[in-house]
C-alpha cells in the first residue's frame, strides 16, 4: 500500500497542489513581510505583547514551517491533513510517514504526525515525534505546547510548568500558556502547602 501511495504521489504532483487551508490569510501574510526570515520573526514575536499582532507574526512563522520545498511533501501534507479531518488516522499517519521517509529534515512532517499520535492517545510516539521536530526546530512553540499538554496528562505538572514556560519565552502573547501556567503554579502552590 505505501508504495502504491508514494507512486500515485509522485506520479499526481506535478499536476495536483495541495488545498489551501487559508488562502486569504496566506495572502495578507505575504504581502505583510515577504523577505521576513525565521529568526527575524521571532524577535518579532517575542516583543509582541499585542495578541492581534503576536497571531500575525505567528501566522507568518507557520507560513514558513509549512513550506516544504517541494510539492510532492506539500501534497502528502494536504492529503494527511485531510485523512485528519475526515478521522482517517491510519490514511493520515501512512501519508505523514511517506513525509518524514522522503524529507526527514522538514519539522512539520514529524509535528504533524505527533499532533496524530496525541489525538489518538499515543503519547509515546508522539513524544517521539515531538522530540524530533525540536532537535529540528527548539523553537517550535506548537510542539512544545503539544509536549506541555503530554507531560499534564501524564501527571508531570512541575516539568508541564517548565515547558510552558519556554513557550512563554518563545511566545509571551500565547494565551493557552498563559492560562496554563497560572493554573500549575496555583496547583503548585496549593500542593506544597
Amino acid at each position: 500500500m505505501r508504495r502504491f501511495v508514494l507512486a500515485l504521489t509522485l506520479g499526481l504532483a506535478a499536476f495536483s497542489l495541495p488545498p489551501a487551508a487559508h488562502a486569504e490569510d496566506d495572502a495578507d501574510v505575504a504581502s505583510e513581510r515577504p523577505a521576513a526570515t525565521l529568526d527575524s520573526l521571532f524577535q518579532d514575536l517575542r516583543s509582541q505583547s499585542n495578541r492581534s499582532a503576536a497571531r500575525r507574526v505567528v501566522r507568518q512563522i507557520w507560513g514558513k514551517w509549512n513550506d516544504s520545498g517541494s510539492a510532492t511533501i506539500d501534497l502528502l501534507m494536504g492529503w494527511a491533513g485531510e485523512a485528519m479531518r475526515a478521522d482517517k488516522s491510519a490514511v493520515a499517519e501512512d501519508m505523514l510517514t511517506q513525509v518524514i521517509v522522503l524529507q526527514p529534515d522538514y519539522a512539520e512532517g514529524w509535528n504533524k504526525r505527533a499532533t496524530l499520535y496525541y489525538s489518538k492517545g499515543d503519547y509515546g510516539r508522539s513524544l517521539a515525534d515531538i522530540e524530533r521536530v525540536l532537535q529540528l526546530e527548539p523553537r517550535h512553540f506548537g510542539a512544545l505546547s503539544g509536549l506541555a499538554a503530554i507531560l499534564q496528562k501524564t501527571g508531570e505538572d512541575r516539568k508541564a510548568l517548565d515547558v510552558w514556560k519556554r513557550v512563554l519565552a518563545i511566545y509571551p502573547a500565547n494565551d493557552q500558556a498563559q492560562k496554563a501556567v497560572i493554573e500549575l503554579e496555583e496547583e503548585l502552590a496549593g500542593q506544597a502547602t
